[in-house]
């Protein structure tokens, strides 16, 4: 695994996914969220299944999200993604939605790892990053 300081995707927003005026609606901001941490670790050679596969779960155990200005249907939005914290068995990632130069949210989430019977464990070294990573 190779940690990667930052990340962004792209993801246009369809239709399901907006309210009556076709505005993104506010939950969908977290399943972005999931959507660029997913991404964000298979960018640094490792994917959730490989994970699970290993007896590594990350599970959610806070999340924030600061709402600047709407996203509205089939907009483009890029989804930027870090990592503020590395914690003994905790990541904590900060989150930008943008579209074009306006940012359009920001949001954290932590999560734990933990083992298959739900026990927090310590987050195994290699997904820890490099000790300046920390």
């Amino acid at each position: 695994m190779t940690a990667i300081p930052s990340h962004q995707i792209q993801i246009r927003v369809r239709y399901q996914e907006t309210d009556g005026q076709r505005r993104v609606h506010h939950a969908n901001y977290l399943n972005y969220f999931e959507v660029a941490r997913t991404e964000m670790l298979r960018g640094s050679g490792v994917t959730y299944r490989d994970l699970e596969d290993a007896g590594v779960f990350l599970v959610v155990s806070e999340a924030t999200c600061s709402y600047k200005a709407p996203a509205d249907y089939d907009d483009l939005l890029t989804i930027r993604t870090w990592i503020e914290k590395v914690g003994g068995a905790s990541l904590r990632h900060g989150y930008e939605v943008v579209r074009d130069t306006m940012i359009l949210a920001r949001g954290t989430t932590v999560v734990v790892c933990v083992d298959r019977e739900g026990k927090v464990q310590r987050m195994p070294d290699w997904l820890r990053g490099p000790p300046a990573s920390r």
